[in-house]
């Protein structure tokens, strides 16, 4: 049915009814809003929220790489469905995104 293709079939992909996905995603929405702010207040005025955007970004890819990573864990995912996003943590380091 299409409601089930349009509002249940991701969230169960990942192993989430509905409403856990929609709190991890207006959650995430959220803290986004506030890195976008600081990196907005940051554009004006240099000295103020330095860090604090690219920190933001960092840990939220963190969690969402472990998230993936659980989730290939759980559901014994192709390898080549694991490298569908390559990106790590660790390719990041601990740069300052907004100033590279």
């Amino acid at each position: 049915m299409i409601l089930d293709r349009v509002f249940l079939d991701h969230p169960h992909r990942v192993n989430e009814s509905f409403f856990e996905h929609m709190f991890f995603a207006l959650t995430f929405s959220g803290r986004l809003f506030k890195a976008s702010a600081a990196a907005f207040l940051h554009a004006f005025v240099p000295s103020l929220c330095e860090t604090t955007a690219s920190q933001a970004i960092i840990d939220m890819h963190a969690e969402i790489a472990a998230r993936r990573a659980q989730m290939a864990k759980s559901e014994n995912l192709s390898a080549s469905a694991a490298r569908a996003n390559p990106a790590k943590v660790e390719d990041f380091g601990d740069k300052d995104l907004l100033h590279t």
